[in-house]
């Protein structure tokens, strides 16, 4: 339940949906993790840009900066733990995305992992098949051709330097623009724009059956709902954590590199910390074993452990309790607008059926960039995307049935 302020208790002054709202959220059994955040009293719908802070944070930030820093120093690699942060961080998101220990080392931005992933999969697809009689090189990069630009600009450079041709498709067609060239795939789970979900366990499994290796950006689902990387047997994945996971702005990316790909999974980025024996100081690389082979430099201390301060608002939560409330949030706020816009005022984007729907609801209108501006005037924080896209992110952590209500309702009388 959202916490108490101005226009958020339930009265009689408003309609059935306001009542409605109240009754959901009082039998919402994640309501209580609100208390784990640091809101006020906007509906803040912008976590699939930047998720809340998570109250476990700032101090744990000032013991790493005062105690951790400031008196222990140099210690602090390996009396405070720091050495070991991207993997053991990496441990703490794996069930979240659905993936056993072991897999995920943390650190860099989601473009450099991207870039990692793309040039590490082209690698992987021809070393596999390196030593077959007849095979040919792989030389195609196919990528979502409704990707956030900065995924289709590393790729389009990974596939340069691999000597790739690269190849827009859209995810649904990716099945049928499979061939024998094709090395690596790599998609968004989420839309950005539109919050469409697209079917990762068969896409993964047709990338697989041709013989290519599948890349995943869970950018927009990781911490919204399920993933089953391990499940459905995807090969490399990334993702951000400032998002659904909360761990602050600019805090480091993620790289899944799946436990049978390890041995083989060769970096475009070697450096002394992905190194066997990062301490001496040798010429030559020799790969570290595991995931721990995905890292570059010196790990990001400060935003790194901001990062693992947030994650414990995720003990004890179910990705799957967690998923059903994202639908029916969803689902509400759609019933709401339905009934507070004006006919023909607002377009829903966001497909309608449970299964291609992610966690935030995108709808198209005239002027979505000034109506998105007056309604964070009014203390409904969503965002804007070009030309015509006012999206909203639910993140089922800390926000409300409320909430919901309250962004439809506010959003309607904008064109009232």
């Amino acid at each position: 339940m959202s916490e108490p302020g101005p226009d958020r208790s339930y009265g009689s002054s408003y309609g059935p949906l306001y009542k409605e709202a109240a009754a959901l959220d009082a039998a919402d059994e994640l309501g209580e993790l609100r208390a784990r955040f640091v809101l006020d009293d906007t509906v803040y719908l912008d976590g699939n840009s930047l998720g809340a802070l998570p109250r476990s944070v700032p101090g744990q930030v000032e013991d790493v900066v005062r105690r951790q820093w400031g008196s222990l120093r140099i210690r602090s690699w390996d009396e405070s733990g720091w050495w070991t942060a991207p993997e053991r961080i990496g441990d703490r998101i794996a069930p979240l995305v659905g993936a056993a220990p072991g897999q995920i080392v943390v650190g860099d931005s989601t473009s450099v992992n991207v870039f990692k992933a793309v040039v590490g999969a082209v690698r992987l697809a021809n070393e596999r098949r390196g030593g077959r009689e007849g095979a040919g090189v792989r030389d195609e990069v196919l990528v979502d051709v409704t990707t956030f630009p900065t995924d289709g600009y590393i790729a389009a450079s990974a596939a340069r330097l691999t000597g790739c041709t690269l190849r827009p498709v859209a995810p649904a067609d990716v099945p049928d623009a499979l061939n024998g060239r094709t090395a690596a795939v790599l998609l968004n789970h989420v839309d950005y724009r539109t919050g469409r979900l697209h079917d990762l366990p068969s896409l993964t499994a047709a990338i697989r059956a041709a013989g290519a290796v599948s890349v995943w950006d869970l950018c927009h689902s990781a911490g919204a709902l399920p993933v089953g990387l391990d499940e459905h047997g995807v090969d490399l994945a990334v993702g951000c954590t400032y998002k659904y996971l909360n761990g602050g702005p600019g805090s480091p990316a993620y790289l899944y590199v799946r436990q049978d790909h390890q041995p083989r999974f060769d970096s475009p980025l070697p450096g002394w910390n992905s190194h066997a024996d990062p301490f001496g100081m040798t010429p030559d690389f020799t790969p570290a074993p595991g995931a721990l082979r995905g890292r570059v430099g010196t790990p990001d201390i400060l935003s790194m452990l901001a990062l693992e301060a947030a994650l414990e608002v995720w003990d004890d939560v179910s990705i799957e309790v967690l998923r059903a409330k994202s639908l029916a949030l969803t689902d509400f706020f759609l019933k709401c607008v339905e009934a507070y816009a004006p006919g023909g005022a607002v377009e829903p984007v966001t497909p309608l059926a449970h299964a291609e729907r992610g966690s935030q609801v995108s709808l198209r209108c005239a002027d979505a960039g000034g109506v998105m501006r007056r309604l964070i005037e009014r203390g409904v924080i969503g965002d804007f995307r070009e030309p015509d896209i006012l999206r909203f992110g639910f993140t089922p952590l800390y926000v409300g049935f409320g909430d919901a209500e309250r962004a439809a309702r506010v959003l309607g009388e904008m064109f009232s």
